[in-house]
């Protein structure tokens, strides 16, 4: 029997077959009340959330041409219908521009308008008109409990408009920002954020912001379960700031600081004292930075040991007391000059 015979044999044999209709359909029912909230909550929220793209210059080695070439990408979300756009300042550190494309895939050339790298916060600006923009709104992070849900938006490796579900993990969790000074007070939750999600929302179960995605600990850099937010209550504190005047007003005292793993290293425990700076808080206030003698020697400066009696062992809990203060406020700084303990009033400055 010859090969084409075969193949003739064969289609004869399969065009007998019947071929068994498909499985009939089991009507479901309606879907259930919280599913149907969560999707409702979806879609409202959805339209508020934008995909971040920067852009980095480079120069060409050989014809010594500029160009911008693609850096990353990130999350963020409608804050007003003037076309703010907030985010992470990590998503946006060291790039030369960025765009945003919102829920409906335009895309807008963005301007940075202000950042505060120490609660890792961006806001960037677009010329949309107020019809394509929908602001998220704004809930609180004071009273959140744990167990209670959460909901996370973002572009997780560029998939646009994802949703995670979870529920807060804990609260008051402290992370670094991308600057290293502590950020507090941080929302746990463990709604999935993976690399593209950061400054995205973080949405309770009314669809109100209580935070925005930051951060993952996570040993590969990807989802392991817990992630974090920077509490809506401080973003809600900040951003207006960033709006109005490109910064925030930190209080400080005019000094630079040895690292702390330095001052361990050399036996001090407290914050070293690097440098005061002219005309500062602390130059005003008499207080001493590290210097060096006629014979070259250095001579450690004051060791800050307290603020307003309260015990200071390093540069985190500097950060944390300095954090509920504003400029212009008057601090009992406590420190240790030549093994004595010297205490002076210092009037916090703007930094």
């Amino acid at each position: 029997m010859n090969a084409t015979l075969m193949t003739v044999l064969a289609a004869a044999a399969l065009a007998a077959k019947t071929i068994p209709p498909p499985r009939p359909v089991t009507p479901r029912g309606p879907l259930l009340a919280q599913e149907q909230a969560t999707i409702e909550m979806f879609r409202r929220a959805n339209e508020s959330v934008a995909y971040i793209t920067t852009l980095v210059v480079q120069q060409d080695i050989f014809s010594l041409d500029v160009f911008e070439i693609p850096r990353g990408a990130g999350s963020g979300f409608v804050w007003d219908d003037q076309g703010h756009i907030v985010t992470n300042y990590h998503v946006i550190q060291g790039a030369s521009s960025a765009q945003v494309t919102l829920a409906d895939h335009s895309k807008w050339n963005a301007q940075l308008i202000g950042v505060a790298p120490d609660k890792d916060l961006a806001v960037l600006k677009i010329d949309a008109p107020a019809a394509k923009l929908k602001p998220l709104a704004v809930g609180t992070s004071k009273d959140l409990q744990v167990g209670q849900s959460a909901f996370a938006i973002g572009n997780p490796f560029g998939l646009d408009q994802t949703l995670t579900t979870g529920v807060i993990s804990a609260l008051g969790r402290e992370v670094k920002s991308p600057i290293g000074v502590p950020i507090r007070g941080v929302v746990q939750t463990d709604a999935a954020i993976n690399p593209g999600n950061s400054g995205g929302p973080l949405l309770d179960s009314a669809g109100r912001l209580i935070g925005v995605n930051t951060a993952i600990y996570s040993p590969s850099g990807a989802y392991a379960g817990i992630g974090f937010a920077v509490p809506i209550d401080t973003v809600n504190r900040y951003v207006p700031q960033l709006i109005a005047y490109g910064k925030v007003a930190r209080p400080g005292f005019g000094v630079n600081i040895a690292e702390d793993t330095v001052a361990k290293r050399i036996g001090v425990e407290g914050v070293l004292l690097i440098n005061v700076a002219r005309g500062s808080a602390a130059a005003k206030a008499g207080l001493r930075g590290t210097r060096r003698d006629y014979d070259g020697e250095i001579i450690l400066g004051d060791v800050i040991v307290a603020l307003d009696g309260k015990v200071i062992k390093d540069s985190e809990d500097l950060y944390r007391f300095l954090e509920q203060k504003q400029p212009g406020d008057v601090v009992a700084v406590t420190v240790l000059r030549d093994k004595k303990r010297v205490t002076a009033n210092v009037k916090l400055q703007e930094l």
